[in-house]
């Protein structure tokens, strides 16, 4: 098994240079590199496990992290957030992505995986919050916009306009995430995000599910 997955992290090293020299557009890199992980990372749930233990359902979340202190030329590292969920427990993966540094599934990636099983759950609740920062955003265009209106003939009523809808957006489009709850009061809290997604909402239905037969 420890070959295998340093075999994978060999291939997703090689990916690099094969986009580096044309052999790879920037689309096929992209599919091959996001594939590829998740191999490393369903090889590592594999040790894990046991021999008659596999994976039901996945839920993968890709974050980026934008630091003021950066340049805007610069890409975001980005976070992503991986659930594995067998017929046995739930598995939560994170690692962070720097943009040019092959994943490797470890502690150059920040990288952890913790398991969770089904009994030390708790519940599994739907979470929802107004977008503040979206709405203040909106109102601050529709503000500037309104105090300014007679310099801005033209784009004026466009600006208030959108300012209007972005509070609207906040106001009437929460964020929603679900808040996996484990019993310890030790652990830390899983938040499921992008529940828009099928496999989110696959994922939540299997927990759930498994929640009843518990």
């Amino acid at each position: 098994m420890t070959d295998e997955i340093e075999s994978l992290r060999a291939v997703i090293r090689g990916l690099y240079p094969k986009r580096a020299i044309g052999d790879l557009t920037e689309k096929v890199f992209q599919r091959e590199l996001v594939d590829r992980t998740l191999d490393l990372y369903r090889a590592l749930i594999r040790m894990k496990t046991k021999e008659d233990e596999h994976i039901v359902c996945e839920h993968h979340v890709l974050r980026s992290h934008f630091k003021l202190t950066h340049s805007v030329l610069r890409e975001p590292e980005q976070e992503t957030v991986s659930f594995f969920a067998t017929d046995r427990r739930l598995f939560h993966l994170k690692s962070t992505l720097m943009p040019g540094r092959p994943p490797s599934a470890d502690k150059t990636d920040n990288f952890s995986m913790e398991h969770v099983c089904f009994k030390r759950i708790g519940s599994v609740r739907v979470k929802r919050q107004i977008r503040f920062e979206e709405m203040g955003m909106g109102a601050a265009i529709a503000g500037l916009a309104v105090l300014f209106y007679s310099y801005l003939s033209i784009s004026g009523p466009f600006l208030v306009g959108l300012g209007i809808l972005g509070m609207l957006h906040g106001l009437l489009l929460p964020t929603r995430w679900v808040q996996v709850e484990i019993l310890d009061p030790a652990s830390e809290q899983i938040l499921i995000h992008a529940l828009r997604k099928k496999s989110a909402r696959r994922m939540v239905k299997f927990l759930r599910e498994k929640m009843r037969r518990e």
